[in-house]
């Protein structure tokens, strides 16, 4: 073989052995295992959308009257709580102390009316009486003097000057308003308190009582209770921490019934009007598509809104507005569900009208 037939010949080997590996070497990729087999629907024709469960009553955000730095918190998350119990308290100090001062003012207030109502003691109208003796005598010893002026100017006008019985007669009439109103508050001692006077004070004694009150309740609302019976979902506050009186992004405390479930559906907006209250429904777990939870209707929550709850599907449509249709179930026995998980939910429904057969329909309009 001539040296020229050599590198051809070598060329084209080349070129089948490299097809020979690249077919020997290429297989086809193994098609991936489902980690979990998708839910599929129990109905021929259904609405299928995805639902949020949350508890019975809805999640009830728990949020602080007052705003102040929290001193305890009384329970834990998953623990059962009453109507009424205790969820966390706020520093009561200051408002203790405004009620002392406002107790203090009630106790001075009816002890004044109560002094008011018993009237004057004895001792005081004897003291009365003898200031009215005083007076009177007083009255009395001006009087002589003024008489003693009097005769000795009559019998020498030199011996008294006009001064002297100006400011004798002067001293008379000083002494007889004296006596005047000293007889004046005898008589109101013996006639008792003047009932006007008690009725002012009755009106002090009542706005020192609504004061106690009212900071009572105020200081009732530093120690936050439980709306409902049901279970603590969330905590996400601590003691030392300061609790806000505003609305917060996320709730201070989060609480619900949850002995009976429920789960809210988001509906597709094109889709609402299939879905009516007696179809039936039904709903899957994620992760859970062996398990059939049948559910019961609640409600509809009749308005529209944007949708909120996503789910990460490819095919999920994000820009849509949805129907929210609340169903309820019962915990299942052999394992449990959590508010706030998403479940997979078909309703059963008619079946769509044929599209090339579909003609439009215009609405009747009603008679006034």
């Amino acid at each position: 073989m001539s040296r020229k037939s050599i590198l051809p010949a070598a060329a084209v080997v080349g070129v089948l052995f490299g097809i020979f590996m690249v077919v020997k070497t290429t297989k086809p990729a193994p098609k991936p295992k489902l980690v979990v087999e998708p839910s599929k629907a129990p109905f021929a024709s259904y609405v299928s959308g995805a639902g949020l469960i949350e508890a019975s009553t809805e999640n009830i955000k728990v949020g602080s009257p007052v705003g102040g730095l929290i001193t305890k918190v009384f329970v834990r998350v998953g623990g059962r709580v009453k109507k009424g119990q205790p969820l966390w308290q706020i520093d009561q100090g200051p408002k203790r102390a405004e009620l002392a001062r406002y107790q203090a003012s009630l106790q001075a207030a009816e002890a004044t009316l109560k002094k008011l109502r018993q009237g004057n003691r004895p001792e005081e109208i004897a003291k009365q009486e003898a200031q009215v003796k005083q007076s009177a005598a007083q009255l009395e010893d001006a009087r002589q003097q003024l008489r003693l002026r009097e005769s000795a100017a009559t019998e020498d006008s030199r011996a008294v000057s006009q001064d002297d019985l100006n400011q004798a007669r002067n001293t008379v009439n000083q002494r007889d308003a004296a006596l005047a109103y000293q007889q004046r508050h005898l008589e109101e001692l013996k006639a008792g308190t003047w009932q006007p006077e008690i009725r002012v004070q009755e009106s002090e004694v009542d706005s020192a009582r609504a004061q106690v009150a009212q900071t009572q309740l105020d200081l009732d609302r530093y120690t936050v209770r439980s709306p409902l019976e049901g279970e603590v979902l969330q905590v996400k506050i601590h003691a030392g921490e300061y609790a806000p009186a505003a609305q917060t992004d996320d709730a201070l405390m989060m609480v619900g019934n949850n002995s009976v479930l429920s789960v809210r559906v988001d509906v597709d907006e094109q889709d609402a009007w299939r879905v009516e209250a007696t179809q039936s429904a039904m709903a899957y777990p994620r992760g859970r598509s062996d398990v059939a939870i049948p559910l019961t209707f609640a409600r509809f929550e009749p308005y529209v809104t944007p949708k909120k709850s996503l789910t990460g599907a490819s095919t999920e449509r994000v820009d849509t507005r949805v129907l929210q249709v609340i169903y309820t179930f019962h915990q299942p026995k052999d394992f449990r569900l959590y508010v706030g998980q998403q479940m997979d939910i078909f309703i059963a429904a008619s079946p769509l009208p044929d599209p090339a057969a579909n003609q439009p329909r215009t609405i009747a309009k009603e008679k006034p």
